[in-house]
């Protein structure tokens, strides 16, 4: 195997090219993203939280508040956090979890690890003193430190846990939104933020027969560990004696696989679409290291990380993780000149980066035919990268074999089965580790209605696309705050610390209007068009990238009649993302926003100002 970065590895464009269309044409599907069912009406069961331990009953609440946080996973922790620092307003934070934490909530299967190194992904550490035992940390840690994050703030005296908002609508009479839950409650907040997060709808595949499977089904998400036994850390006790068919091969799948191989039976991977899968090289935290830090480090280390994936020039690669790796690499192997058949060379080098991790498949599989069904052929970032040091090495184990359906996914499921063409492969249980609805408005991941002045309803605003100003502001509906949302915004692979960026950028914005006794902020819709033409002058055309990769979430299953994933986004980077918004609060915030101050009253007149 040519080691990356070292020497020629001979490729030839032409037949990769050809590969990879013949690969993308097979898994391409007439009903695009529709391929995928909610979890709603017959399927709601596999939505249930199996996390909640008894209700504990309250009264419906009817409350004024400054702020109503919508959301308390790492987008609602980080804007509530940033509120603390900035001012003394009340807040309210609404979550349909019975705990902080959003993904890290709802996802605990077994073997759950971010793919972003802890050190910079883990928000605020420095804050709470805390360093995590590992470089790529478990989720079940991650979990226990957003906890340690609201205890910190002191969030949950604030938060309505187990309560999901059915309705907001502004009221220009009172200058307020008014906010509903399935609780009864009847909340009004002057300022109204959305973090109902990136992946908080999982969904399923549409296979014919999927309600008629009697035995035990449940998605990734929603992990039945009453039926498995065992912990995130692994143990599935409950396995034993049992086949379990793997339905899915993405981000999910690479990790619980090893945990599950470890305990059942047999384990039956279903194969539509091969994953990317380069090493994680994970390792224990060194507290030489770690006692050596500076006060600072964890911003340092994110900045950097930032500028490597921005192309900025740095003196040392901090993270030194596969991440900068692949950026750095790929960028030096396509610095030069392109090949004499006029091959891109950007292109050459994702060729020459994919046939490595090919390479590796051949090295690390012992069996060659499952080895050569194991390996992508499509571009790098036609899928998000993964990383894992157990993934590969599982297909050696005897209990596990790998069902490639050659890009048509599962056909028929039935009582006790599972079929893919002719083939039935009976089993006991079934792991759906098929995802989540990626880049779903805000209203839609928070399944409520978002009505603004004068009864627009946000997804009719939106209905012939988006129109925001950074992502964050949206005419016609004052005093809403949107966090966490990457269109219109930066695209990072380190969420987190755009999201610290975006609610630090909320939080000063809040303050001002708090502290100036501002009644409303307003976008203009000449800001949204500037911004509009800002992320114009920095778009990267990927049309033909992403029409010409293999189906997923970030091409919209192939479907290329609407902007990708990343195609509403602000392409220039992260950092500058964050310039673009620090000098807008100094010198945009009278252009760009329509603002009404408070009526003069006199001191007397004044209302109580509720504070925390």
């Amino acid at each position: 195997m040519t080691k990356f970065g070292a020497g020629k590895m001979n490729v030839d464009p032409e037949a990769l090219h050809k590969k990879y269309l013949l690969e993308r044409d097979k898994r391409l599907r007439s009903d695009g993203t529709a391929q995928y069912i909610d979890m709603v009406g017959e399927l709601a069961a596999y939505a249930a939280d199996p996390y909640l331990g008894p209700d504990v009953d309250r009264a419906p609440a009817t409350e004024q508040v400054d702020v109503l946080i919508v959301g308390g996973g790492v987008s609602g922790l980080l804007l509530a956090a940033r509120l603390r620092h900035a001012t003394n307003g009340t807040l309210r934070i609404i979550e349909k979890g019975g705990d902080f934490g959003g993904t890290w909530y709802w996802n605990r299967y077994p073997g759950l690890r971010c793919d972003v190194e802890s050190y910079i992904y883990m928000p605020l550490l420095e804050e709470l003193g805390n360093i995590p035992t590992e470089k790529y940390a478990t989720g079940q840690e991650i979990f226990f430190h957003c906890r340690a994050l609201a205890s910190h703030f002191g969030l949950y005296a604030d938060t309505f846990l187990r309560t999901a908002v059915t309705a907001a609508r502004w009221n220009a009479d009172s200058a307020r939104w008014l906010v509903e839950t399935n609780r009864g409650d009847r909340l009004e907040a002057k300022f109204l933020c959305l973090g109902t997060g990136g992946l908080s709808l999982p969904k399923l595949p549409g296979i014919k027969g999927i309600l008629d499977f009697k035995g035990r089904a449940f998605h990734t998400s929603r992990w039945d560990y009453d039926y498995t036994g065992g912990s995130p850390r692994g143990d599935l006790v409950g396995l034993r004696g049992k086949r379990v068919a793997l339905i899915g091969t993405g981000a999910t799948s690479i990790q619980c696989l090893p945990a599950l191989a470890e305990s059942a039976q047999e384990v039956i991977v279903f194969q539509r679409t091969p994953p990317a899968v380069d090493f994680r090289n994970n390792k224990p935290t060194d507290p030489d290291w770690a006692s050596a830090l500076q006060p600072g480090w964890q911003k340092d280390r994110m900045v950097n990380f930032s500028s490597i994936l921005q192309g900025l020039p740095v003196e040392e690669n901090l993270v030194a993780d596969r991440w900068t790796d692949i950026w750095t690499t790929l960028a030096g192997m396509g610095g030069g000149e392109g090949e004499d058949d006029g091959t891109d060379p950007m292109q050459l080098a994702d060729y020459k980066k994919m046939e490595e991790l090919r390479s590796r498949i051949d090295a690390v599989v012992d069996d060659p035919r499952v080895a050569e069904r194991l390996k992508p052929y499509y571009n790098l970032f036609c899928k998000r990268p993964l990383f894992s040091d157990e993934f590969l090495q599982t297909f050696n184990r005897s209990n596990v074999t790998l069902i490639d359906t050659d890009g048509r996914g599962v056909d028929r499921i039935t009582e006790t089965s599972v079929i893919v063409g002719a083939d039935e492969y009976p089993v006991d249980c079934i792991v759906f580790a098929t995802g989540f609805r990626v880049g779903v408005p805000c209203y839609e991941a928070g399944g409520f209605r978002v009505v603004g002045r004068d009864g627009i309803d946000l997804s009719n605003r939106w209905a012939d696309g988006v129109r925001t100003l950074h992502g964050i502001h949206v005419h016609g509906f004052p005093n809403l705050f949107i966090v966490g949302s990457r269109t219109h915004a930066a695209l990072s692979p380190n969420f987190t610390h755009f999201v610290d960026e975006q609610s630090d950028h909320i939080a000063q914005i809040v303050a001002r209007c708090l502290d100036e006794h501002i009644r409303t902020v307003e976008v203009l819709e000449a800001a949204e068009d500037m911004w509009a033409q800002m992320m114009a002058a920095v778009a990267v055309d990927r049309a033909t990238f992403y029409e010409e990769c293999t189906p997923s979430y970030l091409n919209n299953e192939g479907a290329t009649d609407r902007p990708s994933y990343f195609g509403a986004a602000y392409h220039a980077g992260l950092l500058a993302y964050v310039d673009v918004c620090n000098e807008w609060r100094k010198t945009g915030f009278e252009r760009d926003l329509d603002i009404v101050h408070e009526p003069q009253l006199s001191l007397h007149e004044r209302p109580g100002e509720l504070r925390c």
